[in-house]
């Protein structure tokens, strides 16, 4: 399946969804996206830096090193923050991060009035296959 067809399939199966995307966080690249309005590539631009700096921001780095120090942990490829909600005045953002390229990150933009519990099994359900298809 391509990457366009996997983020449809995700956005007709996530409750509510109203765009999804697929960034590359090494890059700041959106490398896919589906919406079901229009939006100027300025915004679009936007959310594949705000996708990295949720995941990769200075301060969020800092804090995984610490819980690996604190863990004794030395894998310095495992990242804590897997999934981050972001909740706006008329929207739920998912944001997760890819497991086999932990560089990349898929977003779910749903309507805030969405079921948070089934947005987000439905996002994890349909997190292999977007990221399979690239």
């Amino acid at each position: 399946m391509s990457l366009d067809a996997s983020i449809q399939s995700g956005i007709n199966s996530i409750p509510e969804c109203v765009a999804g995307g697929y960034v590359d966080m090494s890059t700041g690249m959106l490398l896919g996206v589906k919406t079901v309005e229009s939006h100027p590539q300025e915004i679009l631009d936007y959310v594949s830096a705000a996708t990295a700096d949720l995941f990769q921001g200075k301060n969020v780095v800092t804090i995984e090193k610490m819980f690996k120090k604190n863990r004794g942990l030395e894998d310095d490829d495992h990242h804590y923050f897997q999934e981050i909600i972001v909740f706006s005045d008329n929207l739920l953002h998912i944001f997760q991060r890819c497991k086999n390229n932990t560089d990349h990150a898929v977003v779910w933009v749903c309507n805030k009035s969405a079921n948070i519990g089934m947005a987000l099994t439905k996002a994890r359900m349909t997190l292999e296959t977007v990221e399979s298809s690239l």
